[in-house]
């Protein structure tokens, strides 16, 4: 859920006259398992209107049994992160109160304090034992029990802090009349509802308690065992609210479970990153963006990172593909080389983009860029269109080629580091200067030895469209400083003045800054990327990347 972040906290009061109307709600209602502040938010963007904070799911991401082995104020620690990151109402698993009378009235305190809506307490002896292992569990006294609601309800910070008493007895193997008996006990004491629970896979006891319940308090049911149950059913059957009470934890261990054995395996990244959320999306759910609002309020300005995008050529090898587009425009498995570029910035929280255009410049109509035109294009090389963005120069930067697909994490590199230059070198593209192609060679102060951008000091020394004796060959990523920006766009203007500029690419440019004494750092990378010139490129880019 994208939304803005109030400028003030919302009153927490909301939080639990909204779990008490779900619970007197004539319709049923849903929530949904949390265990942590992260999966909190995660229940809230998808819809949910309130969350349950299971003990078992908060004791298992700890590495604890579900015997309350972990303590009442481990608990609290764990949500008031929660609490904190969502604006929904969260009904806790208390187990048994943590103790007597004296322990749950001072629970109850302390979540009212921490704008909790709501306590789940069962009447099991402490410390209990999950539901769903071994059979006839010991129960607490009825009177002990009522003891324990009476004063909970009298301590409660809040009038609309919820109470719901878990009734056992089914679970326990003691029959529905003690399960009735129980929950009328319990009702009587100032319970707000009656949660009943059962283990066994088909609902028709928990049917039953509803019918013979008839409505005297609200009723929740936690149908993990059931769950073939039609939710009509329990709609029909007066339920009010429903809670889906394990399902992120375990959907997170089977997930992670597959992925780590695939990593194991394969020992790379390279078949795993595009089924994994994007590093944006864990900062997006920490809050990041209303941490860089408030820097822009608090803090002196910050420079961010924008970007430009080489793409005024037609691509004439690509035929009548590019007759009515530039060769950025292609598609490439649903997407136009751009469209994919864009999407990779995004990943890599570049906002500002600046797209040098040229053959049929309308027909780059992608959202979210500013256009600028290299009219010259047909006659003029890549330091050419490179100018004509040189307003985009003003802080760090990168530099892109336009036909060139690559993996979003290649931005990443290049963002991460502090020189003031910075290319993307590909050791394989030895054999393709050794075979005279053309291209962007490079050769480097040292060269690929075998690990993913591990030469962190090589850097670059020549820069050709043919190379003798290459060290690899240019992604076509460029990343720059605020400072090699500003250097850049001293070098392009110059190159302008003294006439250098039209016929010049970016090779010409990066050998003028090495002339100079500027060093430009080298990272080496091994595939996950190609540059689109022709229909055999085209082909190998649509199956691979």
């Amino acid at each position: 859920m994208n939304q803005a972040p109030n400028a003030f906290p919302r009153p927490q009061t909301g939080k639990f006259t909204r779990l008490r109307a779900m619970l007197a709600s004539p319709d049923t209602r849903f929530i949904m398992e949390a265990h942590s502040a992260l999966s909190a938010k995660i229940v809230e963007e998808a819809g949910f209107e309130g969350i349950w904070a299971s003990g078992l799911s908060m004791s298992a991401a700890l590495g604890l049994r579900d015997n309350n082995e972990l303590s009442w104020t481990q608990v609290l620690d764990q949500l008031e992160y929660m609490a904190d990151a969502t604006s929904i109402p969260i009904l806790v698993d208390g187990d048994t109160g943590y103790g007597n009378f004296n322990n749950f009235r001072r629970l109850v305190k302390k979540l009212c304090q921490r704008g909790i809506a709501g306590v789940c307490i069962e009447d099991k002896v402490f410390p209990k034992t999950n539901s769903f292992l071994g059979d006839s569990q010991a129960l607490a006294d009825i009177d002990e029990f009522c003891g324990k609601i009476k004063a909970g309800k009298d301590n409660q910070e809040h009038e609309d802090f919820s109470v719901v008493a878990r009734v056992e007895a089914l679970i326990s193997g003691r029959g529905m009349d003690e399960a009735l008996r129980r929950a009328a006990a319990y009702a009587d004491a100032g319970a707000d509802a009656i949660l009943i629970h059962s283990k066994k896979s088909d609902p028709a006891e928990i049917l039953e308690f509803c019918r013979l319940w008839d409505n005297r308090k609200p009723v929740v049911v936690v149908p993990t065992k059931y769950y073939r149950v039609p939710t009509a059913k329990l709609r029909e059957a007066g339920v009010s609210l429903v809670i889906w009470a394990n399902h992120n934890l375990r959907a997170s261990i089977q997930a992670m479970r597959t992925l780590s054995r695939t990593m194991h395996e394969q020992q790379t990244l390279l078949e795993v990153e595009h089924e994994v959320a994007p590093l944006e999306d864990v900062f997006a759910l920490a809050g990041a963006s209303e941490l860089e609002e408030a820097e822009k309020r608090y803090l002196s300005d910050q420079p961010q990172t924008a970007a430009i995008i080489l793409a005024a050529t037609r691509g004439s090898n690509l035929g009548e593909l590019t007759e009515d587009r530039p060769k950025c425009m292609v598609n490439v498995r649903g997407q136009s080389i751009l469209e994919r570029q864009l999407d990779a910035m995004k990943r890599n929280a570049i906002a500002s983009v600046t797209v040098v255009t040229g053959y049929r410049s309308d027909a780059v109509d992608v959202a979210g860029i500013r256009k600028v035109e290299n009219p010259a294009y047909a006659s003029t090389g890549e330091a050419r269109s490179l100018a004509a963005a040189k307003e985009a120069l003003t802080g760090p930067c990168i530099v892109s080629f336009g036909d060139v697909v690559y993996r979003p994490f290649f931005l990443g590199l290049l963002k991460d580091r502090k020189e003031d230059f910075v290319i993307l070198v590909d050791p394989a593209g030895r054999e393709k200067a050794a075979s005279g192609a053309g291209g962007d060679f490079v050769r480097c102060s040292a060269p690929f030895s075998g690990g993913l951008g591990g030469e962190d000091d090589a850097t670059l020394t020549d820069m050709r469209d043919r190379l003798a004796g290459a060290d690899g060959e240019w992604v076509g990523l460029l990343g720059l400083s605020a400072a090699g920006s500003r250097i850049l766009r001293e070098e392009l203007s110059r190159m302008e003045r003294e006439g250098e500029l039209d016929k010049a690419d970016l090779a010409q440019a990066m050998r003028n800054l090495i002339a100079q004494g500027r060093s430009v750092a080298v990272i080496y990378v091994s595939g996950n990327w190609m540059n689109i010139n022709d229909l055999i490129d085209l082909a190998q880019a649509r199956n691979e990347m």
